[in-house]
């Protein structure tokens, strides 16, 4: 059995930076396993510019970012395993995968947990009619368009408004497509507001909120959808139908995080991020497996799966070096409150407290005029005012760790307050 001080699940953004960190914080062997021909992840058909500019000072495109990210990380000399599937990952960090050497038992020191997110299919949305062609996921599109040069349909409907789709509302645009609009079912975006500026109002594509497809015409292709207005129960208010005929539905319903291989590991997964649950350091609660990017929770931004990538890959690195201490002065939870959906750390482990804690956290709805605290032992550790505060944005604290010894046992509160839309 082939042993690593560190093997990294998923060559993406995350993995890679992952892998770079954990070898220049001191892990000696480290490997990234891919189940992909290629390195890279999702960014290699993402050909859109915007990445990279808290990273990098400039915008790339998503294969320039993911060619940096791998050069980093093979300049680091981290090795890489490529159309390798992971079968299980074992509590003592006993890795099981195939691939084109066949079934490979390999040990770890320490497993990071890189394997991304994927879409949320047609099957999950019950939407009535036939199963005809024409109806694919916006990264499937996407995939489609940019890398085997393939145009889905020509007139298209898009559901979902969440940043991929809009994307595609761009981009099957510049192909030549025509975009009848973009249905949301929820009254406010679930994508960034440049997308929305950039990709929608600069091409004139309609942003139908509160609107959903409660029909598909066609058996052997999309002939129309109907779409309907949505109450604020979520239900289709009857005698809103409207039909729009197209030849391809784009659906941009949600990400769904990969934990299969969590689960299995005996992971504790959080049921609103459907990630692991992690401490400070991004361990999970298997000792020694540490989890980053979008298998922990869905992020707007590369940047931020880098920066938390590499927090991933150092303290990985440090467990697998025998330099993490124990936690030996208690755990406390990390509470999200009013607006706030869910905040990443969930726990803090108070016997290897850094010297600064980051939290990540999004609210559950829009929220004008908000305020941000942190509150912990009876105490506003911090105050922020912000105008706005939406759903497709990720939000990040920095609290110190003097601040965070002061929660004595009652825990740490992420709150934020405001006017609700």
């Amino acid at each position: 059995m082939s042993r690593y001080d560190v093997i990294v699940i998923g060559g993406g953004p995350a993995g890679l930076a992952a892998a770079a960190s954990a070898r220049s914080h001191g892990a000696n062997d480290v490997l990234v396993i891919e189940r992909a021909e290629r390195l890279g992840g999702i960014l290699n058909q993402c050909i859109h510019n915007g990445f990279g500019l808290i990273t990098y000072g400039e915008e790339r495109t998503g294969p320039e970012y993911a060619h940096r990210a791998e050069l980093a990380a093979r300049e680091a000399g981290v090795e890489a395993l490529l159309d390798t599937m992971v079968l299980s990952v074992a509590k003592d960090r006993t890795v099981t995968c195939v691939g084109p050497g066949g079934l490979l038992a390999l040990s770890a020191g320490a497993v990071v947990l890189a394997m991304g997110c994927r879409e949320r299919p047609a099957g999950a949305l019950a939407i009535p009619g036939f199963r005809p062609a024409g109806v694919y996921t916006a990264g499937c599109a996407q995939r489609l368009v940019n890398m085997d040069g393939l145009l889905p349909g020509r007139e298209v409907v898009i559901l979902g408004s969440g940043d991929i789709g809009l994307i595609m509302a761009r981009r099957m645009t510049l192909e030549g497509a025509h975009v009848a609009c973009v249905a949301e079912l929820m009254p406010y975006s679930g994508g960034l507001k440049r997308n929305i500026v950039q990709c929608l109002d600069d091409f004139d594509i309609p942003l139908l909120l509160s609107h959903t497809v409660t029909r598909i015409e066609g058996r052997r292709r999309v002939e129309a959808v109907w779409l309907s207005e949505v109450g604020t129960d979520g239900r289709p208010v009857p005698g809103t139908e409207v039909r729009y005929p197209c030849d391809t539905l784009l659906l941009s319903v949600g990400l769904l995080p990969e934990n299969e291989l969590s689960r299995e590991a005996g992971v504790a997964l959080s049921s609103v991020t459907r990630g692991p649950e992690v401490s400070q350091s991004l361990e999970t609660s298997v000792s020694g497996v540490f989890a980053c990017g979008n298998v922990l929770h869905v992020h707007d931004l590369v940047d931020y799966v880098t920066q938390e990538a590499q927090a991933a890959g150092a303290s990985a690195a440090r467990f697998a070096t025998g330099g993490e201490k124990p936690p030996s002065g208690g755990v406390l939870p990390v509470t999200p409150a009013g607006a706030v959906r869910y905040v990443v750390p969930q726990r803090l482990d108070l016997g290897a407290l850094p010297q600064a804690v980051t939290f990540r956290f999004r609210v559950g709805a829009p929220v004008d005029a908000a305020t941000v605290s942190v509150e912990a032992g009876g105490r506003t550790l911090l105050r922020r005012l912000r105008p706005i505060m939406v759903p497709g944005q990720m939000e990040q604290l920095t609290i110190g760790r003097e601040d965070l010894l002061a929660a004595g046992d009652y825990g740490v509160t992420i709150r934020v307050e405001g006017d609700g839309r």
